[in-house]
């Protein structure tokens, strides 16, 4: 698999803004080959509101991982009806996987990487077979990991992972969010600024990162779809 080039110089010379980059990508060169990766979590509803605005049958692939919290899951089917997306796909682990690798669903518990790479890593791999390329909603300001985050980078199999809202900040979202009337994650208004699957997430201090709830304790930062 390999990006034509005038593709990558078309999202370059798009322009800096989230809109026009997504428009390029949905319409031109990348059109049907390109699918969004989605949380549904706190700050998910920007970028899927976005897409929506360009195609709302664009694929949105979210990992089911068994392990979200039950708000999570009302979020998403809220956030899907109210913007009109008509091609989300639940992506979960194989159940044969589960019941040799994780039976009693405590995997989290003393291996999080084994767990985030069978309920989520190689799910995605699979699910990402058709595509040549991934939006995602990564921000440059989420953690001291992403500050340097490009809006185009590189990933596996020759893909590439396009990050439309990198350079936005927390205050650009929020009012974004307000402008559109979106609907808000119930957690993100109970101390959630980044909402991972239930075991995993804590809430946040006033101060701390916004991911300093994911994987809490550790040194895990990523969940490894995007190491």
């Amino acid at each position: 698999m390999r990006i034509d080039p005038s593709i990558l110089t078309a999202i370059h010379d798009a322009g800096d803004t989230a809109q026009a980059i997504l428009r390029t990508v949905l319409t031109g060169g990348l059109r049907g080959r390109v699918a969004t990766v989605s949380s549904f979590g706190s700050e998910s509803a920007v970028l899927l509101a976005m897409v929506a605005d360009v195609d709302p049958a664009t694929p949105v692939l979210f990992l089911d991982t068994g392990q979200h919290f039950p708000e999570t899951l009302a979020y998403r089917d809220r956030l899907v009806a109210h913007l009109g997306l008509s091609d989300v796909r639940s992506i979960q682990p194989a159940a044969r996987q589960i019941r040799d690798r994780d039976p009693d669903g405590q995997l989290w518990a003393f291996d999080p990487d084994a767990c985030c790479a069978l309920r989520k890593v190689e799910p995605l791999d699979e699910a990402m077979i058709p595509f040549d390329a991934w939006l995602t909603g990564r921000k440059r300001s989420q953690a001291a990991t992403r500050t340097a985050l490009p809006v185009i980078e590189q990933a596996a199999e020759g893909r590439i992972k396009i990050n439309p809202l990198a350079r936005w900040t927390p205050a650009e979202l929020d009012a974004e969010m307000a402008r559109r009337d979106l609907p808000r994650h119930p957690l993100s208004l109970r101390g959630y600024p980044s909402i991972g699957c239930a075991p995993c997430t804590r809430p946040v201090a006033e101060g701390e990162d916004p991911r300093a709830g994911r994987w809490a304790g550790l040194s895990k930062t990523e969940c490894g779809i995007h190491a």
